[in-house]
């Protein structure tokens, strides 16, 4: 495990993430901010819906999105590479969403247990799709699944016996993947092969020893920004020490996943989960200025 500094709380940045829009979200997750196309998605897992919002539409008292509803639990979707569509990382296996179609991209029915489904999903520099299996809520059984890359049509287990599959990022040298692990309170450093996608050497980067690290992303100075699971906030680390340099307080229990979007890319965009919560604005959407 990477040896981290001591940082006392005067050191730590803080700030208040601001909640937008009416809408509560069972278990929203997944954000992305597409530049090209000046829109913002993020999915409900357990309403199994996607939501797309263009940037015109987000503000503080009101969000215009629309939603496509995929018919089963999804863990993801990611913007596809110069289309105007979406790969979706639905319970069973890979789909791909285009003009309000659903298609089947690749069964995981073979690979999945009865009780698995896919969760977290980014691709990488190269468009690569990696992605995790997670156990679905409704059994009783430890979480336990692999982190998987999706490439040309074949699908290659990158590492196995993970718990509960989630952030992932890689740093803007290109060869260092980051991977949380809620399962396991920390997030992984590897080594990173951008010409074929493997990942190799992995080490414990720093842990969240009071709740649990879920959804991240990384800015352009390569810290990552960690959601961080019935703690209130999003984490900022550092990206080659792993010390913590920031928090953002977050008014929901659940905190799941962030993206960065703005002319600047210095604003969060950040989901949470309300299921079998009644806190005001568990489940909500929120934003947060940073400065980097």
């Amino acid at each position: 495990m990477i040896q981290q500094r001591k940082v006392s709380d005067m050191e730590v940045k803080k700030y208040t993430a601001t909640p937008i829009g009416d809408g509560r979200y069972k278990l929203g997750e997944s954000p992305f901010y597409d530049s090209e196309m000046k829109r913002f998605s993020w999915v409900d897992i357990l309403d199994g819906k996607l939501y797309i919002s263009y940037e015109s539409g987000i503000n503080k008292s009101d969000i215009k999105a629309e939603s496509s509803d995929m018919g089963q639990h999804i863990g993801a979707a990611i913007p596809m590479q110069g289309k105007d569509g979406f790969i979706i990382a639905g319970y069973d296996g890979l789909y791909t969403f285009e003009s309000g179609k659903k298609s089947l991209l690749k069964s995981m029915k073979d690979e999945f247990k009865y009780y698995q489904r896919c969760n977290d999903a980014k691709q990488d520099p190269k468009g690569r799709l990696y992605f995790g299996s997670s156990v679905d809520n409704s059994y009783d059984i430890k979480p336990h699944g692999n982190l998987y890359m999706f490439d040309e049509g074949n699908v290659t287990i990158l590492e196995r016996n993970t718990g509960i599959s989630n952030g992932m990022a890689w740093n803007s040298a290109c060869d260092k993947f980051y991977f949380s692990d809620s399962e396991f309170n920390a997030v992984f450093r590897y080594d990173y092969d951008i010409s074929t996608g493997l990942i190799t050497n992995r080490e414990e980067f720093f842990s969240v020893t009071d709740k649990c690290p879920d959804g991240m992303c990384i800015d352009k100075n390569d810290n990552l920004w960690v959601a961080v699971w019935g703690g209130r906030r999003v984490e900022c680390h550092d990206g080659s020490t792993g010390e913590l340099i920031a928090v953002i307080e977050v008014d929901a229990q659940n905190v799941t996943s962030c993206c960065f979007y703005g002319a600047n890319m210095d604003s969060l965009f950040i989901t949470t989960a309300g299921d079998g919560l009644n806190g005001k604005y568990d489940g909500s959407l929120f934003v947060c200025t940073v400065d980097l």
